[in-house]
C-alpha cells in the first residue's frame, strides 16, 4: 500500500510503502487477529471482468513500512518498469488472440463474390482484398511489436547477466530507452488491432456471444495500466532521449541504419528503402525535439513521437527477420516472414511521414482553443 506518514512532504516525494496484511501475524509468523481493512465494493469495469478489482477501506488498519520513509515511489518503480513490459505483452497477447479468432472466421464465413469467382458462388471473406488487408495489418503489427518486446527483455537480461560491466551498462541503457515504447506502442496497438478483429467479424463482431468484442474491451485497460501512454511518451522524450547526451538513442539509430544496409544487401530493396525513409523521419523528429527550448513544445509532440519511434522500431526488427529469412529461399514459412515484412514496410511504415508534422508543431495550437468545461 502506498500511503503518507504524518508530516510527509507534498506530492509523490512524501509517499511511503507499507505492507498491510489481511491478518496480523503472531510472533511465530502464523495468521493472527483479523486486520481492520475490508472490501467496500467491487468495481464495475469495461473489461477484464474475470479479474475483479475492489475499493478497500483501511480505517485503523495496521501496517508495516517497507524501507525508508518517503521512498515509496522509488521502491514501486522496481516493480513498475518490469510491469510496463508485461502490460505491453498483455496488449500483444490480446491482439494475437483476436487475430487468431478473426483469421478462423475469415476462412469460414462466406459473403459476397470475390473478383474472378463463379457467379453462382459465395466467396470466403478471406478472399476479399480489404479483409486480407485487415488481417495482414494485424499480423504485421503483432510480429513487429512482439520482436520489440523480445529485444527489450533481452536488454534487461544483458543488464543483469552479461559477463562484463560494459555490456551490462549498455543493456540497462537500451532497456531504459525501449521500455516506454514497448509499453505505449504495444498497448495502443492492442486496442487498435482488437478493434480490427471486431471489424473482420462484421456485425457479428459487435455481438458479445461471438467473443471478439471481449478482446477489444479487455485491451482497453492496457494503455492506462502502469503509467498511461501519455506518461510513457513524456518519459521517452524528456528522460530517455537525453541519456548519455543523446548517445543511447544515437547508437540505436546506428543499428537501424545497419538493418537498412543489410536488407539492401539481401536484395530486399522495398524494405530497405522504406526503412531508410522512416529512419530519416525519426532522426529529424528527434533532432527537432533536442533543439527545443520550451518544454511544453516537446511535451506536445511526445505522443506522436512515441508512435513514430514504435513504427520504426518494428520495421527495424521485421527487417532483421527478413534478412535471416532470405537465406532460406526454399522454406515457405521463412518466405512468409519476408512477405509480412514487405507488407509492413510498404503499407504501414510510411505512416511515419505523417507523424513528423505533429511532433514538430509545438504546443501553441493546443492552447489556442478554450477547453473550459461545458457551461462555464
Amino acid at each position: 500500500v502506498l500511503a503518507r506518514t504524518p508530516g510527509a512532504p507534498p506530492g509523490t516525494k512524501g509517499i511511503s510503502l507499507f505492507i498491510v496484511p489481511k491478518f496480523i501475524p503472531t510472533d511465530g509468523g502464523a495468521p493472527g487477529e483479523r486486520n481492520s481493512l475490508h472490501c467496500v465494493s467491487i468495481e464495475h469495469k469495461l473489461g477484464i471482468n474475470g479479474s475483479p478489482t475492489c475499493v478497500l477501506a483501511f480505517e485503523e488498519a495496521t501496517g508495516w513500512i517497507v524501507g525508508e520513509e518517503n521512498a515509496g515511489m522509488r521502491y514501486m518503480f522496481t516493480m513498475m518498469n518490469d510491469a510496463r513490459i508485461h502490460v505491453g505483452l498483455e496488449g500483444m497477447g490480446l491482439a494475437e488472440r483476436s487475430y487468431q479468432q478473426a483469421l478462423e472466421f475469415a476462412n469460414t464465413r462466406r459473403q459476397g463474390r470475390a473478383v474472378g469467382a463463379a457467379k453462382t458462388d459465395s466467396s470466403l471473406i478471406v478472399e476479399h482484398p480489404d479483409v486480407r488487408r485487415m488481417l495482414l495489418t494485424m499480423r504485421a503489427f503483432i510480429e513487429g511489436a512482439r520482436a520489440l518486446l523480445f529485444a527489450n527483455t533481452a536488454a534487461i537480461d544483458r543488464s543483469h547477466h552479461a559477463p562484463d560491466e560494459a555490456t551490462r551498462a549498455a543493456g540497462e541503457e537500451r532497456a531504459a530507452l525501449l521500455t516506454p515504447v514497448s509499453k505505449a506502442f504495444a498497448t495502443d496497438l492492442g486496442v487498435e488491432l482488437t478493434s480490427i478483429g471486431v471489424q473482420i467479424h462484421g456485425g457479428m463482431g459487435f455481438v458479445e456471444e461471438t467473443g471478439s468484442a471481449q478482446h477489444f474491451r479487455d485491451a482497453r485497460i492496457t494503455p492506462i495500466y502502469e503509467g498511461t501512454n501519455g506518461i510513457q511518451a513524456m518519459d521517452l522524450v524528456m528522460r530517455k532521449l537525453p541519456l548519455r547526451g543523446g548517445g543511447v538513442v544515437a547508437e540505436y539509430f546506428g543499428e537501424i541504419a545497419d538493418t537498412v544496409q543489410a536488407t539492401a544487401a539481401a536484395g530486399l530493396t522495398d524494405i530497405s528503402a522504406a526503412l531508410d525513409s522512416a529512419r530519416s523521419d525519426l532522426e529529424a523528429a528527434t533532432d527537432h525535439l533536442a533543439d527545443l527550448e520550451n518544454p511544453n513544445d516537446a511535451l506536445a509532440g511526445a505522443t506522436p513521437y512515441c508512435r513514430l519511434f514504435g513504427l520504426v522500431a518494428c520495421g527495424h526488427y521485421l527487417g532483421r527477420q527478413a534478412v535471416v529469412a532470405a537465406k532460406s529461399a526454399d522454406d515457405p514459412w521463412m518466405q512468409e516472414k519476408i512477405a509480412v515484412a514487405n507488407f509492413y514496410a510498404t503499407q504501414l511504415l510510411p505512416q511515419t511521414r505523417g507523424l513528423v508534422p505533429a511532433v514538430t508543431a509545438g504546443a501553441q495550437q493546443l492552447f489556442d482553443v478554450s477547453l473550459a468545461a461545458a457551461g462555464t
